[in-house]
């Protein structure tokens, strides 16, 4: 089985994987990973995450042409802003998840580092996650948020619609973007009820410790 075929396979099984659990429903959500030669594989436009045929995704080559497969998500220039910004992405995650989607609804969320510090997961596979504004989907200006921020971030929100991770890997981006999911709802299992978080000096320690990126 050649490199391309696992990680085709592999795609798919971690997209089913998380539609299964409720992380993304009907048609929502997208997903993309690098390939040896520097292309990109895509989920295609208006599939399921349920039901990826690995021989279907999408295929662009190393300069960004599509060569082959179904075409792809509309969310390409998202994807593709964590790819140009950001050297050690070898796979970027979309989601409609429902508790992360909730607390980018609420008026008091920090902007600047979405996620409260409820556990040290969040602030080890992610970092600061940044709110951006709401977009209408499809729209490339959500790819220039994302340029805008100069690969200081692998992840965001977008408020009202979903988070994207960027990871080194596709196990990597996945895992991650479900610690995401994890926190927020924390978060708003615990709103209201003054939950006793991770002190200033425990999160500098998980920083140093973990060698978390975290943009100042």
């Amino acid at each position: 089985m050649s490199a391309e075929t696992r990680l085709r396979e592999q795609i798919c099984l971690l997209a089913k994987s998380m539609f299964d659990r409720g992380l993304t429903g009907g048609s929502t959500g997208n997903i993309s990973a690098r390939t040896e030669d520097g292309g990109l594989l895509v989920s295609p436009t208006g599939t399921s995450f349920g039901r990826l045929d690995p021989a279907r995704l999408s295929r662009f080559d190393a300069t960004g042409k599509h060569i082959e497969g179904d075409q792809p998500t509309k969310e390409m220039p998202l994807h593709a802003a964590f790819y140009d910004t950001r050297s050690t992405a070898g796979a970027v995650v979309h989601l409609h998840s429902c508790h992360s989607v909730a607390l980018s609804m609420m008026p008091d969320v920090d902007e600047d580092n979405f996620l409260p510090p409820l556990t040290p997961y969040g602030i080890m596979k992610l970092g600061r996650v940044k709110l951006l504004p709401f977009f209408l989907p499809g729209d490339p200006g959500m790819g220039d948020a994302v340029r805008g921020l100069a690969g200081k971030r692998t992840a965001v929100m977008l408020a009202n619609h979903g988070p994207v991770v960027a990871g080194k890997d596709i196990e990597a981006a996945c895992n991650a973007i479900e610690e995401l999911e994890d926190t927020a709802r924390l978060a708003m299992l615990t709103r209201g009820m003054n939950p006793r978080t991770l002190t200033q000096a425990q999160v500098r320690d998980l920083i140093t410790k973990f060698d978390v990126e975290w943009d100042a």
